[in-house]
């Protein structure tokens, strides 16, 4: 069975950093794209960033880019993402996923196609 575990989450005040965390167990997400999404209260979940099998490829919502970095490794099973220049904006809990069929091009317009999801970490950003 395949768990997500993200972690890294915290309250932290208009300006600050957070490094996300999203260890995976039960399989290996080598060759997946990897990535992360958010969702705000009374909001629909949204697409944040994803990154390819190998890293070569980054890709960003337009709400982070600039900001944010996503980054990982797969001797770890792990996939990050750094925030920094937080706004109160970016409040929401922030959930890991993976897919290796859908090109990352198309995750923001297709984030119900994804299946299951971890219980997420908490962002909080204080004005």
């Amino acid at each position: 069975q395949v768990q997500r575990v993200e972690s890294g989450g915290g309250l932290v005040q208009t300006g600050g950093s957070l490094k996300l965390s999203c260890v995976a167990s039960g399989r290996t997400f080598n060759g997946y794209t990897r990535g992360w999404f958010r969702q705000a209260p009374g909001k629909e979940r949204e697409f944040v960033a994803a990154i390819t099998w190998n890293g070569g490829r980054t890709y960003y919502s337009d709400s982070v880019k600039g900001r944010f970095t996503i980054s990982r490794d797969n001797a770890e099973n792990t996939v990050y993402l750094q925030m920094n220049s937080l706004k109160p904006e970016d409040t929401a809990v922030y959930y890991c996923n993976a897919d290796f069929k859908l090109p990352p091009q198309l995750w923001a317009t297709n984030v119900g196609s994804f299946g299951s999801w971890g219980q997420g970490t908490q962002v909080t950003v204080s004005s």
